[in-house]
């Protein structure tokens, strides 16, 4: 297993570290659109910490996870409901942040700790209905939650003896976002490379000889489901400050899960690169791709504002067609972890019935 970086990860957070220095570069890379790829481009990183969130669960131990959105909403919503004004608790951005990790991590505890003997479609189907659990949880406690408008306005983080613009200037979300990926691929880079990272990957190769060496499943699984929604948490308390919302409970509904999991699958299980480039193609082709063309179309008058002449009206389609390539020419993912890319390269060939 190799024990150091990639170069051209290096070389990207290098890049994506300077980018922001560069404003004239950003005002005319979307000039066919009313967006801004910096403005873009912190939601991106959030994204990909969810993601690397569910591969600790599902790449390192094998688990099918369903539910990853609900801790994205409850570090979310943690966060808002702490720092709004509307509130009477009144903490700061970085407080609140901690406590929705820690609330988040619990809940994690919460959901596992029960499911710790399902394995395969059953747990799968306990990490889902827990979601849809929390959707609606949140939905009907207006007096909390705010029910399906959300918690708003949160207020900005703010630094001790420094002024920022959090408002109407990209940049500060944009560091803060890149840093905190930065911190969540290095932490889990160290711990895929502990002993309980060890572990893990044991489970998922094997979890019956992984029980016959001595290690503890049970706690071991258990602490897989605290790290992933301890992590996603983050990223949504993160999330929610970005926006200065909530949002509402329909941000975070089964389908952003599937989302993020199709991201670890085509990038490929198990591998930290590789769920970075999952979340890099289908969130870039779904929030920056897709409006750019549409731009075009419109910028040529071909779209005509019918929704069959929008690629945006395609995208799905698009998406679908993508991911069946991928699924029968590379299985195992586009850059997987070398242990599953062996494993599936010495599997036998599917049989028919």
């Amino acid at each position: 297993m190799k024990s150091n970086f990639p170069s051209w990860s290096v070389v990207l957070f290098a890049a994506l570290v300077l980018y922001p220095l560069f404003p004239a570069f950003d005002q005319h890379f979307f000039n066919v659109t009313s967006r801004s790829l910096g403005v873009e481009l912190p939601g991106l990183f959030l994204f990909a910490i969810l993601a690397l969130a569910l591969n600790v669960v599902v790449g390192y131990t094998g688990l099918l996870h369903l539910g990853i959105a609900a801790f994205f909403g409850i570090g979310a919503y943690t966060v808002g409901i702490l720092t709004a004004p509307i509130n009477p608790f009144g903490i700061s951005f970085w407080a609140a942040l901690l406590v929705a990790t820690v609330v988040a991590t619990l809940a994690g505890l919460l959901l596992g700790a029960p499911a710790l003997r399902l394995r395969g479609d059953y747990l799968a189907l306990v990490t889902l209905g827990f979601g849809e659990v929390v959707r609606f949880t949140i939905k009907n406690l207006p007096a909390i939650t705010e029910g399906p408008k959300g918690v708003s306005p949160l207020p900005a983080p703010v630094l001790p003896g420094v002024t920022v613009d959090w408002n109407t200037d990209y940049r500060p979300f944009y560091y803060l976002a890149l840093a905190a990926l930065a911190l969540t691929f290095y932490f889990l880079y160290r711990l895929e490379r502990s002993k309980l990272g060890r572990a893990w990957v044991a489970i998922r190769e094997d979890e019956l000889a992984a029980s016959c060496m001595g290690l503890n499943t049970s706690r071991l699984k258990l602490a897989a489901f605290a790290v992933t929604a301890g992590i996603a948490g983050f990223a949504g308390g993160i999330y929610a400050t970005k926006m200065t919302s909530t949002v509402g409970p329909e941000a975070y509904d089964f389908n952003k899960s599937i989302f993020v999991l199709c991201c670890l699958i085509l990038g490929g299980l198990g591998s930290r690169s590789g769920v970075l480039l999952g979340v890099f193609l289908l969130y870039g082709f779904d929030y920056i791709l897709s409006p750019i063309i549409d731009g075009f179309i419109q910028a040529s008058g071909l779209g005509q504002g019918k929704i069959w002449q929008q690629f945006s009206g395609w995208r799905l389609i698009v998406f679908g067609l993508v991911l069946i390539v991928v699924m029968r020419v590379r299985p195992q993912g586009l850059l997987p972890n070398d242990r599953v890319e062996e494993e599936l390269r010495h599997a036998p060939p599917a049989t028919g019935v």
